[in-house]
C-alpha cells in the first residue's frame, strides 16, 4: 500500500516514481488479448474460426482447423480471442469448454506438448490426478489426459502454437481420432494448428493425413491502414498527448514493410514509449521509433538464435558479414564456409567441415532465420546452395558479436 504523504526525502533516488509515458502498458504486451473492438482486419477470418467451433456451444465435436499466415498477422491472436469467446457462451448452457494453449516452439516434442495439455486442462483437487513435469513414459501422459479430459470437459480446445516446429505429427492423430478409439467417452475435441508455412500439410504423414480431417484459413498480412488502426486502437496504452503527430505513421509504415507484422508494430511502439522514458522525455517522437525499430528488430532476434551454438552463430555472422560488404545477398556455401573459417580463426573456435556448415546453414533455413535455394550445375554436374539472410545484416552482426565469445572478433578480412 502507497502513503502518498511520502515526501520526495523519504523517497530513494534510484527509482522513478512517476510514469511519464504509459498509461497502461499492457495494453501493448503481445500475450494481451484484446477486446473485439481492438481486433482490426479480421473480422471475416474470426466469424471463419467461430463457424468451425461452433458446434462445442452444445458440447458437440467442433471442426478441426489449421491456420496460415506470416508471423504477426494476427493467426494466435484471433484463435485465442475465439475460444475464450466461446468458453464463455457456452458456459451460460452448462457446457464446459476448456482450451489448452501449446507452443510447439518450445514445446517440440510429443510427450512435452501432451503433458503441456493435460497440465493447463487438469485441476488435481477435482480429478485427483498428477500430471509430473518428467518421469512418465509419453503413453502414460496421454492415459492422464483422456482421464482429465472426461473428466473436466465437455469439449476441448486444443490450440497448437508453431505447428510446425513439431518433432512429428502422431499428437493430431490421437487427438482427432481419441473418441473414434475410445479414449475419451464423454469429452469432444477439436484441435486448431497455427503455422507460419502454408505448405504444412504436405509434410503430414499419411496416417496422420487421413485421420485429421480439417479446414483451413490463410491470414493475409496486413495493409499499412490497418497497422495504423491497431496502432491507433492501443494508443490509450498511453498518456493523453504524448504521442507525436508521425509516431504511428511511422510505426505502422515501418511494420508494413516486413510483410505487415503487427507483433512488430506493437513491439516498435512499445519499445519507443520506452526509450523515450529512458531518455526522460516529456514526449514520444519519430527519433524514438526509430531508435526502438532496431531494438525491436535485435530482441527478436536475440529470441530467435537464444538456444542457437557458438558454431551456428558463427556462421550466421559469416553470412552477414557477406552481406554487409558485398554488392549481393545471396552466396554458396563455399563463400560462407571461406568467411566462417576467418571468424573461427579469429576467436580461437574449431573449425568445422564445409559440409557440415551447410549442414547448419539448412537448419538455420528451417527456423526461417535465412532462405537456401539449390540450383543445379547442368546435367551431371550436381547441383550447389546459395543462401540469404532474412534478417537485417547488421542487427546480426550487432547481435551475435554482442556475445562474449566473439570477443576476438574485429571483423578485419570479411
Amino acid at each position: 500500500m502507497t502513503d502518498e504523504n511520502l515526501s520526495e526525502a523519504d523517497r530513494d533516488s534510484l527509482f522513478r516514481y512517476e510514469e511519464p509515458i504509459f498509461a497502461r502498458e499492457e495494453l501493448l504486451d503481445i500475450r494481451h488479448i484484446p477486446g473485439p473492438e481492438r481486433i482490426v482486419g479480421r473480422d471475416t477470418h474470426m466469424q471463419r474460426v467461430a463457424n468451425a467451433v461452433n458446434p462445442a456451444i452444445f458440447g458437440r465435436p467442433p471442426k478441426h482447423l489449421l491456420i496460415y499466415g506470416k508471423t504477426g498477422t494476427g493467426k494466435s491472436l484471433v484463435s485465442r480471442h475465439v475460444t475464450e469467446r466461446l468458453g464463455a457462451e457456452a458456459a451460460k448452457d452448462d457446457v464446459t469448454v476448456r482450451t489448452a494453449f501449446v507452443d510447439c516452439g518450445e514445446e517440440n516434442t510429443e510427450t512435452s506438448a501432451v503433458k503441456t495439455i493435460a497440465s493447463q486442462l487438469n485441476e488435481s483437487l477435482e480429478t485427483g490426478i498428477s500430471v509430473p513435469e518428467r518421469g512418465l513414459a509419453t503413453g502414460d501422459y496421454y492415459k492422464r489426459l483422456w482421464r482429465i479430459l472426461d473428466a473436466r470437459c465437455d469439449v476441448a480446445l486444443i490450440l497448437l502454437d508453431e505447428i510446425d516446429m513439431l518433432d512429428d505429427d502422431e499428437i493430431l492423430r490421437k487427438l482427432s481420432r481419441a473418441g473414434e478409439n475410445n479414449r475419451v467417452s464423454r469429452c469432444s475435441i477439436g484441435v486448431i494448428g497455427i503455422s507460419n508455412k502454408i505448405d504444412y500439410p504436405d509434410q503430414l504423414t499419411e496416417r496422420v493425413k487421413s485421420s485429421f480431417q480439417h479446414d483451413e484459413i490463410v491470414f493475409k498480412p496486413y495493409t499499412a491502414d490497418q497497422l495504423g488502426d491497431i496502432l491507433d486502437n492501443r494508443c490509450d496504452a498511453f498518456r493523453p498527448g504524448v504521442l507525436g503527430d508521425d509516431v504511428i505513421p511511422l510505426t505502422s509504415a515501418l511494420a508494413a514493410q516486413e510483410h505487415g507484422d503487427a507483433r512488430k508494430a506493437i513491439d516498435i511502439l512499445r519499445n519507443a514509449g520506452r526509450i523515450a522514458t529512458e531518455e526522460e522525455s516529456t514526449e514520444v517522437v519519430v527519433d524514438h521509433v526509430r531508435k526502438a525499430k532496431e531494438r525491436t528488430e535485435a530482441n527478436r532476434f536475440n529470441e530467435i538464435v537464444a538456444g542457437t551454438p557458438v558454431q551456428g552463430k558463427a556462421i550466421l555472422l559469416a553470412l552477414a558479414m557477406l552481406t554487409l560488404v558485398a554488392d549481393e545477398t545471396e552466396f554458396s556455401t563455399k563463400r560462407v564456409y571461406d568467411t566462417y573459417t576467418t571468424i573461427v580463426s579469429e576467436i580461437g573456435m574449431d573449425q568445422l567441415s564445409e559440409r557440415r556448415v551447410n549442414e547448419i546453414l539448412q537448419e538455420q533455413a528451417f527456423l526461417n532465420v535465412i532462405n537456401s535455394t539449390r540450383t543445379s550445375r547442368g546435367r551431371g554436374r550436381g547441383v550447389y546452395s546459395t543462401h540469404r539472410l532474412l534478417e537485417d545484416a547488421d542487427i546480426v552482426r550487432k547481435v551475435i558479436t554482442a556475445d562474449d565469445r566473439f570477443d576476438g572478433f574485429d571483423g578485419a578480412g570479411s
